[in-house]
Formats: C-alpha cells, structure tokens, sequence
C-alpha cells in the first residue's frame, strides 16, 4: 500500500490524489490545490490541500478530509450549528476528525493509522456526540494543523446547490448553460437567440423532433446524434440503431417487468420496464485467451473470505475464555493445566458470488480519455476481472446491457455463473455498442439473476459504465434518480454495489448523482483500477455485511 501511495502523489500537482481520495470517501471527488498558506478543507465535492506542502503532509490532510466525508461527519444538519462559530468548528474537528479517522482506519493506508489519537476517539460514538461535546463547556486541545478546518458555509452552499439541482431540471440546465458560456444568463432571449432560456428551449425541440418522429423508433433518424453531457463539453454519442448482437442472437421468453422510480412523481411506475436476455452472436474465427494483465488478483485474493475460530489451540490470536479458566482450576486442583488456551482465526473457503454489469450502450463507442475508445477500456476492465475472481474461486457472471425503449431492456449473458471461462473472449469480442442505457432496469435484473443464481450469502454487483443513463422518456435527471433509487434497492436486499467508470470524460458531479452512494470511482485506464480496487471492494462488502447483521 505504501508503494501505490508514493506511486499516487508522485505525479505534477494535488489533482493526481484524486483516485486516493475517492477510494477513502466512498465517493467520487476531486483533489484541487489550496491557497498559500491555508489549511486543508473540503466543500462535499473538492478537498483543498496545499500544493506545496510535501508528500507526507498532503496525505495527512486528505485522509482527515475524505474520512470527515466517510463518517458522515459534514452532513447539514451537523455543519449547520457551526456557521459563524469558528471555536466550536475547532473543538467539533479536534474530536470528530479522530472518531472519523477510527471510523475508517480500515481504509487508510497503514502509514496514515498513526493519526488516530485512539483516547479522543474514543470519548464520541457519532457525529452528534462530537457537536455536543463541542458546544459544551468541556475543555478540548487544538486539533494538529494537518486536521485542516471546518468551513461550514462552503459546505452548506454546497449541499444546497446540488439539493437545488436536483430538484429543479429546468435550473439545472440555466445554469450549465451559464457556465459554458462564462457570462450572466439572458433569460428573455428569444428562442433563436444566445440566452441561456433559448439555448435550453432549442435543445428540448431538438429533442422532441428526434424522439417523437412517426414510425419506430431510429427509423428515420440519423445512426448517431451527439449531445453535451459533461461541463468539460465531451459529446456523447447516442446510437437509435440496434447492435450487432441483436440483430442475429435470439431472445429468451418474453421477458421480466421491473418497476421503475418516476423521481418527479415520487412514485413507482409498477411493471413498466421489460427485459429480455439476449444471446451473444459469436464471432468466427479463433479467440484469443483472457487474462489479468493488471494484477487484480492480488487485490482481490483478500475479500470474499470469512474468519472460522478454532478453540482450545496451542496458538492463536485471542485467549479462549473456556479453556483459560479450566486450566487455572487445573492448577489450583494441582493437576497439570491443558496449554491450548488460545483461539485461532482460520480463513475457511471463499463465499462470494460477483456479477459484473457491462454497458454497451452507443455513448461508449466514444473515444476514450487517453486513446481508444470507452468500450475497449471498460471491456478490458471487465475481462480482467472476470477472470481474477474466477481463478480465486469465486463464483461470477458477466452480463453486457444497453436498451432501446422500456420494453426492451436487453441483457447479454457474456458470462453465467456455472460457465467457464472458455468461450469468454469470443463473446466480448461480439458485443457492439449501440442503442441507450435505461441503468436502472439493467441493475434491478442484475441484482435478480444475482440473488437467484449466485449460490452464496456474500453477494456483489459490479456496474462498468459511463454513468451517462439515457433512453427514450428516460432523460437524465429522470434517468440517474432511477438509477440511483435501484443501488439503494440491491443494498437494502444485503448485496453490495460498486460502480466503475473507466476511460470515460464523465463528471464527477454526474457520476455522484447516477450512482449516489454507492462506492464508486472513476478512472483513466483499466492499469490504474489496481489503485483502488481494495478498498471499493472492502467498503461495498463491509456495507453489504452491515445491511445483513
């Protein structure tokens, strides 16, 4: 770990912490360099850290910082009864930062656990108790200056933007529309003009024009079209055509309905998604052989195992209270005392099922962030996996997705759980992206398969995709509260989700709202999921195992 930590802060500037840093906040943000001189801070989305600081002292910051963030410790409701109270802020840091930090030691780096000051931990059980330990009278010592601070109002504009955002489409696009364009928003533009009012209103004709055409849908319209999915201005390609693996492979039944989350209702539409298994059309000629080229077995060799306890061993890790106090009563009888007083921790074999959702919709036929295109990456990434879990012994499946309306959500089982892993690279080679992405449904059928055919009591839901979750009346505001609403749904069932966006330009504050808080990363390349791989598996099945306790 020390040596990925030395690879992760070598590079030019705090940005390239960014992957560190969203590992140990189970959520995706970015690393941005502080003023001079100003202590550490974050606003829920960006942690400040001094640029000039050495290496030792920006890690120091950033674990306080995203393990604030993991504990839940700079919710509103706690942040609030700080504004304008500087002192309290302090002695609220001073105790919370040390609960956070014990809180999510098993994340951090074993380099970093010498932070935790384990007496102050210990006088606070949750954020609540912190604040008012803080607001009474009790004496409490400065926080260390690698704490950083607490800035309350930051924290709550923040939070209040992205409540506003959410709630209220139209705003969301005025002010996107506003900051592209980097000047204050004409409003009363008419529909041809440059306002940001216009801008929106020509983008929903466009839209209009091109889903409500005569006949089915892709008919008539282009094979792409292009929209602005990210504030960097990346075009998305959206393909209306089918993909080249449904246009040959035979479709299973009739299909399963799911629900899906209708967030401006607030309200469930019951029945409203169909989706249907669809074979994979192989691809003639040889297939070369899948591997693990990034090393993700190590990395994983660790999870999906539990801990047996043996009793009345000659060695162990803990006293066996039992045969302890037998032994006593033995000497005090004067017979000789049994010396297997001792408990030992076995590893007993591996229980976990994985499933593995790919998203072969047509906006990851888009080129990727450093060469090729999103699809190559997230399908090397995939591959990887797949075949990392599958020589540890565990058991896995591998299912590709994209959609094309809501009564046809296509699943393609690149991978069963009992098939092997011979005819693995011949089915990922067949898979063309194309068509959209209703996310919600393809995870809702996911996590089915996933509970029915996984065989084990550990059980994890692993989604590759751009977090772009579009369809035909599944616009985006509609389609990430969905998407967001089934992660919930698989984690109350006691399964544990991780998603990975790998090569893909998606924003990070779009990513948070697809996959909400579900752990989550992005990156650029598959070589670089080695970084984090760890600790999103360990905090997805440690959320997993809280949920079935």
């Amino acid at each position: 770990m020390r040596d990925r930590v030395r690879t992760t802060v070598a590079g030019d500037g705090v940005e390239r912490l960014g992957l560190l840093a969203s590992a140990l906040s189970g959520r995706a943000v970015q690393v941005a360099p502080g003023e001079p001189g100003e202590p550490a801070w974050t606003d829920g989305r960006r942690i400040f850290v001094a640029a000039d600081g050495s290496a030792r002292e920006q890690l120091e910051a950033l674990a306080v910082q995203t393990s604030l963030l993991a504990s839940g410790s700079l919710e509103p409701d706690v942040v609030r009864k700080l504004t304008r109270r500087r002192a309290a802020a302090r002695r609220y840091l001073a105790v919370e930062g040390h609960r956070a930090l014990a809180a999510n030691e098993h994340l951090l780096p074993p380099s970093l656990r010498s932070l935790i000051d384990c007496d102050v931990a210990a006088h606070s059980d949750s954020p609540a108790a912190s604040l008012a330990a803080a607001l009474s009278r009790e004496a409490i010592a400065d926080p260390p200056d690698h704490f950083g601070a607490i800035r309350a109002r930051h924290l709550l504009a923040s939070s209040e933007h992205a409540l506003r955002r959410q709630r209220d489409p139209v705003l969301v696009e005025l002010e996107e529309d506003e900051n592209d364009a980097g000047t204050t928003a004409d409003f009363f533009s008419s529909p041809g003009g440059g306002g940001a009012f216009g801008r929106l209103l020509q983008r929903m004709l466009r839209m209009v024009r091109h889903l409500d055409g005569s006949g089915p849908p892709g008919g008539d319209a282009p094979t792409h079209r292009t929209r602005s999915g990210t504030r960097g201005g990346r075009n998305v390609a959206l393909s209306t055509r089918l993909a080249g693996i449904l246009e040959d492979g035979g479709i299973e039944g009739r299909g399963t309905k799911y629900p899906e989350w209708d967030v401006h209702r607030q309200l469930y539409r019951q029945d409203w998604c169909t989706v249907q298994e669809v074979e994979p059309r192989l691809v003639a000629g040889s297939s070369p052989s899948v591997s693990d080229p990034y090393g993700l077995r190590r990395s994983l060799a660790r999870f999906g195992t539990g801990l047996d306890a043996r009793h009345r061993q000659v060695h162990g890790d803990d006293i066996d209270i039992d045969a302890a106090v037998e032994a006593r009563v033995a000497v005090m009888a004067g017979a000789a005392p049994d010396e297997a007083v001792y408990v030992d921790s076995v590893r007993r074999r591996r229980d976990l099922a994985v499933l593995l959702l790919l998203d072969i919709s047509g906006s990851v036929a888009e080129p990727g962030a450093t060469g090729g295109t999103v699809h190559e990456h997230q399908r090397a990434a995939a591959a990887a996996l797949t075949v990392a879990l599958h020589d540890l012994g565990d058991r896995v499946a591998l299912y590709a997705f994209h959609s094309q309306g809501r009564s046809a959500v296509h699943l393609v089982p690149v991978k069963r759980f009992d098939d092997d892993l011979g005819s693995l690279a011949g089915r990922l080679r067949s898979l063309v992206p194309g068509a959209y992405s209703r996310l919600g449904a393809a995870i809702r059928h996911g996590a089915a398969v996933l509970e029915e055919r996984g065989g084990t009591s550990r059980r994890l839901l692993v989604v590759l995709s751009d977090g772009l979750a579009y369809d035909h009346g599944y616009e985006p505001v509609y389609g990430a509260a969905d998407a967001r609403r089934a992660l919930a749904e698989v984690r109350r069932r006691g399964a544990g989700c991780l998603c990975l966006s790998v090569g893909a330009g998606t924003d990070a504050e779009v990513l948070r709202r697809v996959f909400g808080s579900a752990a989550h990363a992005a990156v650029s390349r598959p070589e670089q999921l080695r970084q984090v791989i760890g600790p999103l598996f360990r905090a997805a099945l440690r959320s997993a195992e809280v949920r079935r306790r």
